[in-house]
């Protein structure tokens, strides 16, 4: 009997959102299965205790224990390289395949892979994130071509707080900055409800919404070389043609990382 394709995913302790959306996404899929490791975020900010928690060192710990359950891909389910810099994901995504010897992949490395994909430079940011920090995300995002022609934050602080923003207050941010002009909508933080509006929106709108736990889903099927068209229902993000290849080099397999991958 062949085994399910297993994902792995490292989620922030006071996630609430991207469990139970990522399963909904993934019903009846009965050859994939979803399994989640998580470590200490409790608040996004600036100051030095918040940026400590995105350590690699409490990062690689939970990595290790997605390991026992020899997952096909490792992904880190959460935007924090969009302020520290892209970068630091792309270091990441190196550590944990060196420790463990499974592929990784990032929610923020997958929304690059994407935008460039479709050749999509102006973007709609929304985030429930403070002001300092997304001015950090327009700066980091803008270094790496993608620039945010409009924008809409909440000014929260509190992980916790990001999913009990109410799904119609999502999507009300998503159609301001569609009315300021943009080529697309990101959605960035996985604590919050952008991907159950994303269907509904892009046919109201004319414009692709992107959300960011939706991404990190299209990243690692990609990765775990599983058609996202499967997915039906959550947007264009899964069935948008020239977006079914093969994965970008920062999530294909090391020839040497194979012995994790046996049943």
């Amino acid at each position: 009997m062949t085994r399910p394709v297993r994902l792995g995913m490292l989620t922030p302790s006071s996630n609430t959102a991207l469990e139970p959306i990522t399963n909904a996404m993934l019903a009846g899929s009965t050859d994939i299965s979803v399994h989640f490791s998580r470590f200490k975020v409790t608040e996004i900010a600036l100051s030095e205790t918040a940026l400590r928690q995105f350590d690699d060192s409490e990062i690689l710990r939970a990595a290790e224990l997605l390991a026992h359950a020899k997952v096909d891909i490792i992904a880190w389910n959460g935007t924090s390289a969009s302020w520290l810099g892209f970068e630091r994901d792309e270091r990441l995504c190196e550590r944990i395949t060196e420790a463990t010897g499974i592929r990784a992949c990032t929610t923020v490395l997958a929304y690059r892979d994407l935008f460039r994909r479709l050749g999509i430079t102006r973007i709609g940011l929304v985030t429930p994130y403070r002001r300092e920090v997304q001015d950090k995300i327009i700066a980091n995002w803008g270094s790496e071509g993608l620039q945010c022609v409009a924008e809409r934050h909440l000014s929260l602080q509190d992980n916790f707080s990001f999913a009990e923003v109410p799904e119609a207050e999502v999507a009300g941010l998503i159609e301001d900055v569609v009315r300021e002009g943009c080529d697309a909508v990101a959605v960035v933080c996985t604590n919050m409800r952008g991907a159950g509006v994303a269907h509904r929106l892009e046919q109201q709108l004319g414009v692709p919404v992107f959300d960011s736990i939706a991404v990190t889903l299209w990243a690692c099927l990609i990765a775990a070389g599983i058609d996202p068209r499967r997915i039906q229902g959550w947007g264009s993000l899964f069935t948008r043609p020239g977006l079914a290849g093969p994965a970008s080099p920062l999530v294909d397999r090391p020839r040497d990382a194979q012995r994790h991958q046996s049943s």
